[in-house]
């Protein structure tokens, strides 16, 4: 993946969760784990979480300063997918609606496979 549509994608993850501060590994870690998470809760294929997976990954790299950024990162990482994949809340973390957490899957995939095309 080219510099640009890394950036472009993280954007789209800060963007799409409205966030309103700057994006930075931590960030991206968090909001692309509760969407994986959440996904695979929602029944997304495991082949289509592994290639979004890829992708905040190399989002997860490309924003971290360091290499102490990028473990504390994809730790969070595996944190929060943990805790989003659950079927049943546990009072910490809000369990969307599938049909929310589909919407905003797909439209992951779209705007990546949008910049494989360029």
């Amino acid at each position: 993946m080219h510099p640009f549509p890394a950036l472009a994608a993280s954007a789209l993850l800060v963007v799409t969760t409205g966030a309103a501060a700057a994006a930075n590994s931590t960030r991206i870690a968090e909001t692309g784990a509760a969407l994986l998470g959440n996904a695979h809760r929602c029944g997304v294929a495991d082949e289509r979480l592994v290639r979004a997976g890829k992708v905040i990954r190399e989002l997860i790299v490309a924003s971290s300063d360091n290499s102490n950024e990028q473990k504390a990162a994809k730790s969070r990482f595996a944190e929060t997918f943990r805790a989003s994949a659950q079927s049943e809340a546990d009072g910490h973390w809000p369990i969307p609606p599938c049909k929310t957490v589909l919407a905003q899957f797909e439209r992951l995939e779209q705007f990546h496979n949008q910049l494989d095309v360029r």
